[in-house]
């Protein structure tokens, strides 16, 4: 199995996305960071720190971060417009990786044999300036969070 970072826990609340979990298959040693990436702008990049003891980290996503950087006005989100920054439905997504600044990991959770985790573990949103965000599992069972405008899902 491809190294990653094994996501254990998953608390959405209070403004924040609190993540736990093992790095599986690399060396835990070094400092690590929390790295999200905007899917429809790769350039686009957040990061936080990351608490790591052994090969077990946890770190804290501000929700108003990302809704900020997701901002409505320059990503087009919610126009519906795909080709603007924006996605179909007024969506974007962001991945999550842990880094150490050489290596990044993909978070998900592959090691617990339940499969199609995208439509069994559903998280809570939190909104922010009119802008949704959840975490989600991906249908390749990684981690990563959805920033919806309108109406709450």
């Amino acid at each position: 199995m491809k190294p990653h970072a094994e996501i254990a826990e998953v608390w959405p609340r209070d403004g924040r996305v609190r993540l736990v979990g093992h790095i599986h298959g690399h060396p835990a040693e070094g400092e690590w960071r929390l790295l999200l990436t905007r899917r429809s702008h790769a350039e686009q990049r957040l990061d936080y720190p990351a608490q790591v003891k052994g090969d077990r980290f946890e770190g804290e996503l501000p929700v108003a971060d990302v809704a900020a950087a997701t901002d409505t006005a320059e990503a087009g989100i919610g126009a519906g417009v795909e080709g603007e920054g924006g996605v179909e439905g007024g969506v974007e997504e962001w991945d999550i990786h842990l880094t150490d600044g050489e290596v990044e990991l993909r978070a998900g959770r592959r090691l617990d044999d339940i499969h199609g985790k995208k439509r069994i573990m559903v998280f809570p949103e939190q909104r922010v300036r009119g802008i949704g965000v959840r975490p989600y599992y991906t249908v390749k069972d990684n981690l990563s969070l959805e920033c919806r405008t309108g109406a709450s899902t």
